[in-house]
Parts: structure tokens; C-alpha cells; sequence
């Protein structure tokens, strides 16, 4: 009974699968995914961010200042003059026996500070380690924002990546120039950050004319309302801010304008809902990016952690706002250093001079291979060919972003490809001078050479991972071709080689013609 030649068909499916999933790129049809081209190859915009490290210092003693004010409430702990100034926040204890509560929740609650006292004054301050900490995240933390909003707005494969010790890198394939381009500038500029504040009602009639020297002797700050452009005096420490924030969503108000929905976690929650029972009948001001939407007057109670915000916007803006809101508010503001649209021409000649190299690089293995080593150099032609159609097939399925050095890879991995057919050919030739059978002489071939060529290609596949971990977004497209080239060749040089032979098997017995079928040296 003829055994079941398992190699040959999960060869055959993995052809099948191979030319399946590369038809939609190679022949650029509507259906299907399709490997996406990089900016080097298409075109699209380059950046250079730098990130304003300072503001995020002051966004840290902002969030600080927050915690603070609830942790002493929750404490019953009875303050006054609570204030923000640069690095410190400054407030004044009414209750000596409160001393030591203080001292304990801010132990234990509030990292990287340090507090002083005089009297019944205090001043919680950064410490150093924490300001070169803050600054530091704040960096990472843009990389990781930037890169999460790029996402969400559906760009395939952006690059975003920290470069030196305070920018950032950005690169966008296939954006054009114009309205799409100004979008996503924003999106990416957009600090997102929100803060819900109390209105000082005391002095409320007063912010028209009130400088910001004076308000900030009052421990209140100025902001303008964005639809109408008018002041509105607001406590300097919020009463929460964007950290507390779980999601942000689109929605329609009662006259089915554009909303924007928030949720907030469990102690935003309740940050929210105690303020807003103590305040009803005050006003609350949400404010986005130092602007403020709205400052509805509290009814009643807030519970849940829900709330919403309302500026007149249009679908795209508030649809950009929640992108915004959902990845994170940033640390520190970045402003565009460096931008450079790169057109689609230098793309077209990258792909024609790539092309042409793979081409001719298929074609002189292609023909080596089958002069030098006969059927079994064709054998191996068919190998490389599959393999070829399996990167197309796998980075399609994925949506992966070939650049010019992605190409690159898969010119070297037609080398590596056939490599393994080149170790397992001369195990099989030395065999065969040897005097064994074909049967005997292919069954040590692949097993002999199999320990050199694992060595090698896992070796290989070990470096690519290191390379696309640690690498940038040029080296990844070269680390993931490679990678997908060297497993697939182990499927294809290896597997599908050794299942074609069990098929030629009886017929290269009877004929003995071992020149013909592996080439020059053959008995």
C-alpha cells in the first residue's frame, strides 16, 4: 500500500494558501487585504516632535494638587488657602491635631514629594527625582499617545518613535497634502486635556476685568468659554482631571448636535459626585486644553461617573476629540520642529530599482541552481517560489507595511531560501558517491543537514526579533521580511522539497541517471 505523502500536501495547501492571499496585492484588487507601503515607498509625511517638558511638570503638581484635596477631605482634614505655586502646592492646616494625619496619607498615598512645614503652613514639592521622572514619562508617555491616536484613526503601520533625548518621529505613509495632513497634525498636537473646575462665584462678576496676577492671588485662574469667547473665573486646582478618564465616545445631544460622552473610574467617580452634592447650585466647568466648553449650573447629585461635553462640534471634530480623550491626555505639549511631505515620485523609482533587484536576483538563483544542481536545482526553484508567495500572502493577511528595506529582506531571503536546498543537495551527492540507494541517500540528506540548517535559521530568526523589538521602523520592515522568509523556507526548502522526492522517488530509481537529477557530480 503507497504511504500517504503528508509532506507533499501540506506543501500543495500551503501553495494554495500562498497564492490566495497574495492575489489582492499583487493584482491590486478591490477585495481582499492588501500589504500596505511604507513612507518610503509611497509617499506621505515625516515629522520631528519636540516635547515641552516643563508643562508637564506642571501637570503633574496640578494632578498632585488634586489627590491632595481629596485625600484631605476624605480625612476631614480642615485647610485652607490651598494654592499652586510653580513646583509646590502651599495650603494652611486650621487644626493642629491634624498634623499627623497629614503626615501619614501623604507618606503612604503621594509618591515623589517632599513636604515642609512652618507652623501650620505646608508645602508639598516635587522632588528632583521626580521632576527628571516626570519629564522622562512625559516623553514616553507622547510616544505611546501619539502612536495609540494614529491607531485609532486607522493609519496602517505609523512610525513613532523617540529620537535623542527629547524628540520624537513620526512618519506617515500615504497621507497627501491639505486637509487630511492638517488633520492629523492636530490630532496628534491635541493635549486632550481635561479638567472638570469650579467656578469661583464669589468673584465670578469680576473675571471680565480681573488680571491673571489678580486671580492668582485668589488661588483662581482665567480661561475663555470657546464658543462665545468670554472669561470665566475658575479654582486653579481642579477638581478632577483626564488620568481619572476610562473611555470617550461620540454621541447627539437632545437637538442631535455632536457630543462627546465621557466615563470616569471608580474614585473619579466619586470625586464627581461628592463635589457635585456639595456644590448644587454652583456652577462646573469643563474644560478641554485650557478651554472651557461648558459650565452647567448642578442640579443635583452626579452619580455613575458619566458626564458630557457639548461645544458646537462638528462630526470630524468631535470624532477626533474622543480619539484623543480614549488614548490619553499628553503629559507635555509637543509642537512640530521639522516636517517634510515626501512625494509619491520618489516612491515609484524605490519600487521600480527594488523590483528590478528582485527580479534579477530570482532569476541568477533560479538559473544557478538548475544548471548546477539539475532537477533538484528546479525543485528548489519551486520552493523559493512558494516561499516568495507565502511573505506576500502572510504580510497581506496581516496588513504589514513593506518599505524598501522590507524589500531588501525579501531579496535576501531568496538566498537564505535556497541555502538549505544547497546543504541538503550535497549531503544527498555525497551519499549517493558513496554507493547508498536514493532512498537511503535523500532519507540522510535532510536529516544530516537538518541540524545546520535549524542552526541557522533559528539563529537568524533570533536576530530579526532583537532587530524589531529594538529597531526602528526601517529595520523592522527589514527584520519582519526576513523573519516570515527564514519560517517559511523551513516549510517550504525542507518539507515540500522532501515531499516532491517521495513522488520522483520510484522514478529516479529506475532511471539512475544521478547527473541528470542532481546535477554536476552526481554517480
Amino acid at each position: 500500500m503507497k504511504q500517504f505523502n503528508f509532506r507533499l500536501v501540506i506543501f500543495a495547501i500551503a501553495f494554495i494558501f500562498g497564492i490566495g492571499f497574495s492575489i489582492p496585492t499583487l493584482m491590486q484588487t478591490s477585495w481582499g487585504k492588501k500589504i500596505t507601503l511604507g513612507l518610503d515607498l509611497q509617499g506621505g509625511l515625516h515629522m520631528v516632535l519636540g516635547v515641552k517638558t516643563d508643562v508637564a511638570i506642571e501637570s503633574r503638581t496640578k494632578s498632585i494638587a488634586t489627590s491632595l484635596k481629596f485625600l484631605m477631605d476624605e480625612n476631614d482634614i480642615i485647610y485652607d488657602n490651598l494654592a499652586i505655586e510653580g513646583n509646590s502646592i502651599t495650603f494652611e492646616l486650621l487644626d493642629n491635631d491634624d498634623v499627623a494625619k497629614l503626615k501619614d496619607f501623604v507618606s503612604k498615598d503621594i509618591q515623589g514629594v517632599s513636604l515642609k512645614e512652618s507652623g501650620l503652613k505646608f508645602a508639598v514639592t516635587l522632588t528632583a527625582e521626580e521632576i527628571a521622572k516626570t519629564k522622562q514619562n512625559a516623553i514616553s508617555q507622547a510616544v505611546e499617545t501619539i502612536r495609540n491616536r494614529l491607531d485609532m484613526y486607522g493609519l496602517a503601520e505609523p512610525t513613532v518613535a523617540k529620537q535623542g533625548e527629547d524628540k520624537i518621529l513620526v512618519e506617515i505613509a500615504g497621507v497627501k497634502t491639505g486637509a487630511d495632513e492638517q488633520r492629523i497634525r492636530d490630532l496628534i498636537a491635541k493635549s486632550a486635556h481635561l479638567q472638570m473646575m469650579a467656578v469661583d462665584e464669589e468673584r465670578a462678576a469680576r473675571a471680565a476685568t480681573m488680571s491673571e496676577a489678580e486671580a492668582a492671588s485668589f488661588g483662581d485662574v482665567i480661561l475663555k468659554d470657546v464658543a462665545i469667547n468670554e472669561p470665566y473665573l475658575l479654582k486653579d486646582v481642579p477638581i478632577l482631571d483626564g488620568s481619572m478618564l476610562t473611555d470617550a465616545s461620540v454621541g447627539y445631544s437632545q437637538s442631535n448636535q455632536p457630543v462627546i460622552n465621557f466615563e470616569l473610574n471608580s474614585q473619579g467617580a466619586k470625586i464627581f459626585g461628592d463635589f457635585s452634592g456639595k456644590s448644587v447650585g454652583k456652577r462646573m466647568a469643563i474644560v478641554l486644553d485650557n478651554k472651557v466648553y461648558s459650565a452647567p449650573v448642578i442640579n443635583e447629585r452626579i452619580g455613575g461617573g458619566k458626564g458630557q461635553i457639548s461645544g458646537n462640534f462638528t462630526q470630524q471634530e468631535a470624532h477626533d476629540i474622543a480619539i484623543a480623550l480614549r488614548s490619553g491626555a499628553l503629559l507635555a505639549p509637543v509642537v512640530i520642529e521639522e516636517k517634510r511631505s515626501i512625494g509619491p515620485s520618489l516612491g515609484a523609482d524605490s519600487i521600480n530599482a527594488s523590483l528590478m533587484a528582485l527580479i534579477f536576483g530570482f532569476l541568477a538563483v533560479v538559473i544557478f541552481m538548475a544548471v548546477y544542481y539539475g532537477v533538484a536545482g528546479v525543485i528548489a526553484d519551486i520552493a523559493v517560489i512558494v516561499n516568495i508567495f507565502l511573505i506576500v500572502a502572510v504580510m497581506s493577511l496581516f496588513g504589514a507595511t513593506l518599505t524598501l528595506p522590507g524589500m531588501a529582506g525579501i531579496v535576501l531571503t531568496i538566498g537564505i531560501a535556497v541555502d538549505s536546498n544547497i546543504i541538503i543537495n550535497e549531503r544527498v551527492r555525497e551519499a549517493l558517491r558513496e554507493g547508498m540507494s536514493i532512498k537511503k541517500a535523500l532519507n540522510d540528506g535532510y536529516s544530516n543537514g537538518m541540524r545546520a540548517i535549524l542552526d541557522s535559521n533559528i539563529t537568524q530568526v533570533l536576530a530579526c526579533t532583537i532587530l524589531y523589538a529594538y529597531g526602528t521602523g526601517a529595520i523592522k520592515g527589514f527584520a519582519l521580511t526576513l523573519s516570515i522568509g527564514i519560517l517559511a523556507s523551513m516549510l517550504t526548502a525542507i518539507l515540500g522539497t522532501h515531499g516532491i522526492y517521495d513522488v520522483l522517488l520510484s522514478k529516479i530509481e529506475k532511471t539512475k541517471n544521478y547527473n541528470f537529477w542532481f546535477g554536476l557530480g552526481g554517480k
